[in-house]
């Protein structure tokens, strides 16, 4: 008997809260296609960094099982206090309070167990477009290969299993202290509007709109962030969310109360009285659902701005098909061509060098105007430090400024396909990082270029990709006349190739062991040989986001390696967005779906005094997204704050130079589609068990 119960419970149960069993079954797929990548054997075979790939994705699961488990206790309580008249007339029927809880927790395994296996079949396709995503990332060709892992179905299950056991066994332990009357009250009781103080708290909502306002403010405007200052920030954000809805909540019980002209517009009545019931009984919940939006929607912008940087940004840094540097002045690279020449056919190959003239003026004046340096190269009465500078640069900048010759930089701009530049021998032009120039401007007269015939007048900056991380200098290179470069000393040897088609993988590898050999004899020479390597001469920029420092750069093999790189942030920040929201949603969806059974007197009596059907069917819209828009809104305000200002300082750092907002836009268009779906579902649902018994 309790076998049929038990399975008819479970059909009533899927077909009530069917949002929720779809949504656990997404979170299943989810959580299988995303583990799948820790066990893949090609990922493995195929990143350098699928050990932080691990540990990010491995950090990612630990939160989403918490949230996880966050959803299927509420739920799972929610359905309880629903049923709970149903399980007190189990008890006038002479069953005892073990066998409902077993009753009830069968019911729930079986329910889990059908959305678990449901989801491991939906996984499958997730995880081939998953993978097909991840290869296209990585300029890789995929081809379907369904890989079943038991080692990731056992770590899906262990986790989904452990989240529902943790909920059941504490639903249990509720329904065996509750007795008959509390179980026919229990859902009455939940229904129950305390209004005490109500004139006090509307306050909280002015309030706390104010203090976002001022966390805004001290967002873009506080310059000295550490640990103490953030865990302030956010402790002051979670609080302003779930005071708004208290005070959101009393605001609107009072403007009901003092009888406001707006409630005597069409249904406004209704629907406040109705919003403001549900806000009141739900602010904590709210409040939580609101903080997952906002978590859902930063982390979706968080990963869309390294996917908009790996995008566009890392061809950018190197713009030379292969590029090579070496602190050997006289290096003729003539090892390390022939290992290209062998794998890949060349075009050209230029060899070149960088100069210096003993002077580092423009190292100082970047050292102790960028903001991404602040006041560390710089004294108190904002004078130079040079003695930070020539201690603690950490290699930023060569010990000396970088120069060019007038024909070597032209070459290089042909190879590149840029145009020529001309200028007379008592000029210099500034080739330097577009980031660098947008902070900067023309600071040329801060500068004192002296040459043979006295101080060089600047002829303009020019600000095209230029592969500025340390080969043609670190952030700048300044480009002289050949006159003038003839008069200062070699600084390091460079080497530029353009090459058919695409560089062979671990062509860098090889070359890195045959520049390692170089090397190494010519540390042996160099007592004994013209060959000199000058100090100092090392440097990698001022970028901050993404640094490759070394010596021998492909330009095919690096992009695909620093793809891989930042896909361990990036799928992880998505797979917590998308679990996060699908949360939320699926709170609000069964919120609403399982209060429209109740509500069908409310809409009855409406259409008793003369509504119609199409009324009521947009009344039940318009208080679907009155709801539906509550938490949405208020997490928009608040992670379009946060990711505007984290925007700004990304494209700061990084040189991008997509708007701020854009990231945010992108995946406010995501997250609104996945919305739209959730209250179509909903509103549908609702309006199909208002009418099933009313009209």
């Amino acid at each position: 008997m309790f076998a049929k119960l038990a399975l008819r419970n479970v059909r009533r149960s899927a077909k009530d809260y069917l949002v929720y069993f779809v949504t656990m079954t997404v979170v299943v797929a989810l959580m299988f296609a995303f583990n799948s990548l820790l066990f893949s054997r090609d990922i493995q075979e195929m990143l350098d960094e699928a050990d932080i790939m691990t540990v990010m994705l491995g950090l990612a699961t630990f939160f989403i099982v918490i949230i996880v488990a966050w959803l299927i206790n509420y739920m799972l309580r929610f359905i309880m206090e629903k049923r709970s008249r149903e399980f007190g007339i189990y008890l006038l029927l002479g069953m005892g309070k073990r066998q409902i809880a077993q009753l009830y927790m069968r019911e729930n395994m079986l329910l889990g167990a059908a959305a678990f296996l449901a989801g491991l079949v939906f996984g499958m396709l997730v995880q081939q477009i998953l993978m097909a995503v991840l290869y296209s990332m990585i300029l890789m060709e995929y081809r379907l290969d369904i890989e079943l892992d038991g080692r990731c179905i056992a770590m899906t299950a262990l986790c989904y299993a452990g989240c529902y056991l943790l909920a059941l066994l504490r639903c249990r332990r509720k329904l065996k202290k509750m007795n008959i009357h509390g179980l026919m009250n229990a859902e009455r009781q939940n229904e129950e509007i305390r209004e005490s103080r109500e004139g006090f708290k509307k306050w909280l909502l002015p309030l706390s709109a104010g203090f976002l306002i001022l966390f805004g403010v001290w967002l873009f405007c506080w310059k000295e962030w550490d640990t103490g200052v953030i865990v302030a920030f956010l402790v002051g954000m979670i609080l302003v969310i779930y005071l708004f809805y208290t005070g959101l909540s009393a605001w609107v019980i009072c403007y009901v109360r003092r009888e406001g002209r707006a409630i005597y517009r069409g249904q406004n009545l209704f629907l406040l009285r109705q919003f403001a019931s549900k806000i009141k009984t739900m602010r904590f919940t709210m409040g939580t659902l609101t903080a997952l939006f906002v978590v859902a929607f930063l982390g979706c912008s968080i990963a869309m701005m390294f996917n908009f940087y790996q995008d566009h940004m890392l061809a950018e840094k190197m713009p030379f098909d292969i590029q090579l540097r070496s602190g050997y002045v006289e290096n003729d690279f003539a090892a390390e061509l022939a290992v290209i020449e062998k794998n890949v056919p060349v075009e050209e190959a230029y060899a070149y060098q960088i100069y210096t003239n003993g002077t580092d003026q423009m190292n100082v004046y970047l050292y102790t105007h960028l903001r991404a340096f602040g006041d560390e190269y710089r004294n108190g009465d904002g004078s130079p430090d040079m003695e930070a500078i020539a201690h603690y640069h950490n290699n930023i900048y060569c010990t000396y400024d970088t120069y060019m010759g007038l024909t070597d930089y032209n070459h290089l701009r042909e190879m590149l396909g840029y145009g020529a530049v001309s200028m007379a021998e008592h000029e210099y032009v500034i080739h330097m990082k577009d980031r660098v120039f947008r902070e900067t401007g023309d600071f040329s007269d801060q500068l004192f270029i002296e040459g043979s015939s006295g101080k060089l007048v600047c002829a303009g900056y020019y600000t095209e990709p230029f592969s500025q991380d340390g080969q043609n200098g670190g952030d700048y290179v300044i480009v002289v006349s050949d006159a003038e470069i003839a008069k200062m000393r070699p600084y390091y040897a460079e080497l530029a190739v353009d090459i058919a088609g695409e560089a062979p993988d671990r062509l860098k590898n090889r070359i890195d062991a045959v520049s390692e050999t170089s090397r190494k004899s010519m540390a042996l020479d160099f007592d004994h040989s013209r060959t000199l390597d000058i100090g100092g001469n090392t440097c990698i920029g001022s970028d901050m986001i993404m640094v490759w420092g070394s010596d021998n750069l492909v330009r095919d093999n690096l992009v695909k390696e620093m793809k891989c790189m930042l896909l361990p942030l990036i799928f992880p920040l998505i797979y917590i967005g998308m679990v996060f929201l699908c949360v939320a949603l699926t709170v609000l969806s069964v919120q609403q779906l399982s209060d429209s059974a109740k509500y069908r007197f409310r809409y009855r009596v409406l259409k008793q005094i003369g509504m119609g059907t199409r009324e009521v069917a947009g009344l039940i819209g318009r208080q679907l997204v009155l709801f539906y828009l509550c938490p949405a809104l208020l997490a928009v305000v608040i992670s379009g704050i946060i990711a505007g200002y984290v925007g700004g300082n990304f494209n700061f750092y990084s040189g991008v130079k997509t708007p701020s907002w854009f990231y945010f836009g992108i995946s406010f268009l995501l997250f609104f589609g996945v919305y739209c779906i959730y209250f179509v579902v909903t509103y549908v649902g609702f309006l199909r068990n208002v009418e099933s018994e009313q009209f």
